[in-house]
């Protein structure tokens, strides 16, 4: 499969700031993703090509260069991800919807398909609109609204996205926009790596965690109700960035309070960390799978709770806990790094423990048909040496993963 992509962050006038990054990883796709004003006031655009699981799409010779804003532009960082022919910047900035040639610069074609959800399209989808057609008449644009919900990431849901397509008569030198948080970039981004072999693609993130994780680094797909491909939030400061950890510390106050310049530094630097790992393993081949750390407990507590029960921001945040909780035990790192990690997340107002109704017996079920089990072996991201560093391995004495599962469980 082919697909181009780019893609752009991009904010609405009213938010204060917002992001743009066009990348191209592993299939071309393009994603675009903008803050709902109920949770933040950033934003983000971007542009890449898709990846669906393991499969592999190539860019097209056709895809627009990274382009230097204008003097006058709002975007306020660049971020680039280097991915070779592949390669693709992220824009981060305010306002920077009110810059239409920011995104018809990476539109292929002229004919534009915007998939959005009942939540985000009364807010952005008229604005994105204007956006792909100011004093550019050539350029047509369908839209589709799907429902809104991590439930509704399924193949019914997203054959709404090709039916559409189909109806429309849309052609190989089409542009899919992804107007919405991971759950649309998801579902965009696959059928965009799907529809006639593959068609460009752009990203506009709404939500903070789409912006800082999910639309950077072409990974897309949805869900099987015995399973959850790897989307969310990354917890960039334990596993790589001592000083970002550190930083968040002294600042989780201003980011709940959606102070500008900490979100527009909070999604600079993750974007930074997240285009390094890509850059160095774009397939995934050890080193992108830390940027996972928490993550095989909290699917197991997704899938156990039932999809929806609970956010996957949630689920992550109290697989990260059990995972720093095995760490320590294992005598990997200290209790005053375990210790900070729930701190954080306090602070942060996530949970730090599964649902009551999650066991041992359902977390050790789930978890043996993850797709990090490699040869019978559960494959765990864990924290090991000073804060920054962590460890993508299957070595590991068993009695300290049966110590945590049963400290977290009534039973």
């Amino acid at each position: 499969m082919a697909a181009s992509a780019s893609s752009l962050l991009a904010a609405a006038a009213s938010s204060s700031c917002a992001a743009i990054s066009p990348r191209l990883p592993r299939g071309a796709q393009a994603a675009a993703s903008v803050p709902s004003p109920s949770r933040h006031s950033c934003a983000s655009l971007r542009a890449s090509p898709a990846r669906l699981h393991r499969s592999r799409f190539v860019a097209s010779a056709s895809v627009a260069p990274a382009m230097q804003p204008p003097a006058e532009s709002r975007v306020s960082t660049v971020v680039d991800v280097d991915l070779g022919d592949r390669s693709y910047p992220i824009y981060i900035g305010a306002g920077l919807l009110d810059e239409p040639d920011l995104l018809q610069r990476h539109v292929h074609g002229k004919r534009v398909l915007v998939v959005t959800n009942t939540t985000v399209a009364p807010l952005y989808l008229d604005k994105v609109t204007w956006a792909l057609t100011h004093n550019n008449p050539n350029v047509s644009v369908e839209s589709v609204i799907l429902p809104d919900g991590e439930k509704y990431k399924d193949m019914g849901t997203m054959m709404k996205v090709f039916d559409k397509a189909v109806e429309s008569r849309l052609d190989r030198r089409c542009t899919f926009v992804a107007l919405g948080g991971g759950v649309i970039g998801d579902m965009c981004g696959f059928a965009a790596s799907a529809f006639l072999r593959g068609v460009n693609f752009i990203q506009i993130p709404t939500t903070l965690m789409a912006q800082v994780d999910s639309s950077v680094g072409g990974k897309t797909g949805i869900n099987h109700p015995n399973g959850k491909n790897l989307i969310g939030v990354v917890k960039y400061g334990l596993i790589r960035d001592a000083p970002f950890f550190e930083w968040q510390e002294k600042n989780m106050s201003a980011l709940l309070a959606r102070e500008p310049s900490a979100l527009a530094y909070a999604i600079k630097r993750s974007c930074e960390n997240k285009a390094e790992v890509v850059a160095q393993d774009e397939k995934e081949s050890g080193l992108r799978a830390t940027l996972n750390l928490g993550h095989t407990f909290a699917h197991a507590i997704e899938t156990g709770a039932g999809y929806g029960a609970w956010l996957h921001g949630e689920a992550v945040a109290a697989g990260t806990v059990m995972a720093a909780d095995m760490s320590h035990r294992l005598g990997w790192i200290d209790e005053s790094i375990k210790k900070r990690v729930v701190d954080i997340l306090e602070q942060a107002k996530l949970p730090i423990t599964p649902p009551e109704t999650m066991t041992v017996e359902k977390f050790e079920s789930i978890m043996a048909v993850d797709k990090k089990v490699a040869d019978g072996l559960l494959r765990l991201i864990l924290l090991k040496g000073p804060l920054g560093s962590c460890v993508f391995t299957g070595e590991y004495d068993r009695k300290a993963l049966d110590e945590t599962l049963h400290a977290f469980c009534n039973n």
